[in-house]
């Protein structure tokens, strides 16, 4: 990647839906950086989000905002089926672009757009923000240092109750574009949950997934997603479900000599390990210092939800790392070989997917022709 070589750089936003309050809580905020230009289709949208967030114009054509401003940063935060496009202009207008997950759609569309980046001497980068959160970076040092020995074997699950009625996933009569994407709803969770995967794992040598839709119907194509990831010796288990109750978001890595728990809903680190006091002591230690900071992380949470903070809390780590990467032309904290191979355990967790819409496909004209 080409540093800019400016020590303020103009920054562009296309897309003022949801995660856009995240990214410009802190572009507004931080330090060097001008806002130059918010765009969306909606005229009303794009210019709140300007008046806001300060910025200095609000457009509804992205193509005219890129010629106006001439932005050394873009953040595109539109539905995926549009990221390509939009990347791909944005890079022709001389822009390094962050774009919210998937970056594409598949590995091929990835390596294209990225072959594009580089020609043109700038850098893409895919927002992997739960990679930064807290919870995460405690267990990845606990690793580091060697705490819990070698991997041997991690969870990644996450329980939304996206069938809700009232949800944004359920309306029937103005369903989200996800319900588009080749997995529906749950592809819009499936990259998170993948790099996180391969953030422990460090790759993986097969897949094998079961994509269910236990709760019927057409609006949603799955609601379920199990998969078991082989990396080595190292088995990894990727869940996502929408039946159990409460709402979580958790990362367990268990180890030759210890097993953590990263819960990213309700921020802290379940760590078992020996202690002193030896294999006797030790689980009795374990509980107690577990309980200590679980009291702690209950009040923590009650002050979150009255301050209205979000599990967001990695996004603001991985966009100074990114912005610092683009000033001074170091590498992104989110590299080629990070999404590559996140795009390509996704590819290979769609592909059962695929296997399983045709296994019913399948079954369906079988039981028609009867």
């Amino acid at each position: 990647m080409t540093a800019t070589r400016k020590r303020t750089l103009r920054t562009a936003v296309i897309g003022t839906g949801k995660i856009s309050d995240e990214h410009l809580s802190f572009v507004a905020s931080a330090p060097d950086v001008e806002l130059a230009g918010v765009c969306d289709l909606s005229a009303c949208s794009a210019q709140f989000a300007a008046a806001r967030f300060g910025a200095a114009a609000y457009f509804t054509s992205h193509a005219a905002m890129l010629e106006d401003c001439e932005p050394d940063v873009v953040h595109v935060l539109t539905p995926p089926a549009t990221h390509d496009r939009l990347t791909r202009d944005c890079l022709a207008a001389g822009a390094n672009v962050i774009v919210e997950k998937p970056i594409a759609l598949s590995g091929a569309a990835f390596e294209s757009l990225w072959a594009e980046a580089e020609g043109r001497g700038l850098s893409i980068v895919e927002n992997h923000n739960y990679r930064f959160n807290g919870p995460i970076q405690t267990v990845h040092d606990l690793l580091t240092r060697g705490e819990l020995g070698d991997v041997t074997d991690v969870e990644v699950r996450l329980s939304l109750p996206i069938r809700n009625e009232g949800g944004r996933y359920a309306d029937e009569n103005l369903p989200a574009g996800s319900h588009q994407l080749p997995a529906g709803v749950i592809h819009e969770f499936v990259t998170h949950l993948s790099y996180l995967t391969l953030l422990f794992t460090g790759g993986f040598d097969s897949t094998r997934a079961t994509w269910s839709n236990h709760g019927g119907g057409d609006l949603f194509k799955f609601d379920d997603l199990d998969a078991l990831v082989l990396n080595g010796s190292t088995h990894a288990r990727i869940r996502f479900t929408c039946q159990t109750f409460p709402d979580a978001f958790t990362v367990t890595v268990r180890g030759t000599e210890g097993m953590a728990v990263a819960d990213l809903f309700l921020p802290h680190v379940y760590l078992e390990k020996p202690r002193a006091g030896g294999d006797k002591l030790s689980p009795m230690v374990n509980r107690f210092v577990n309980g200590k900071s679980l009291m702690k992380t209950a009040w923590t949470g009650l002050q979150d939800k009255i301050m209205q903070r979000t599990a967001y809390e990695g996004l603001t780590r991985f966009l100074e790392g990114t912005y610092e990467a683009f000033r001074t032309g170091g590498t992104p904290p989110v590299t080629h070989d990070d999404m590559l191979m996140t795009v390509r355990l996704v590819d290979a967790l769609l592909a059962d997917a695929g296997q399983r819409e045709a296994h019913l496909g399948m079954a369906g004209h079988g039981r028609a022709a009867q």
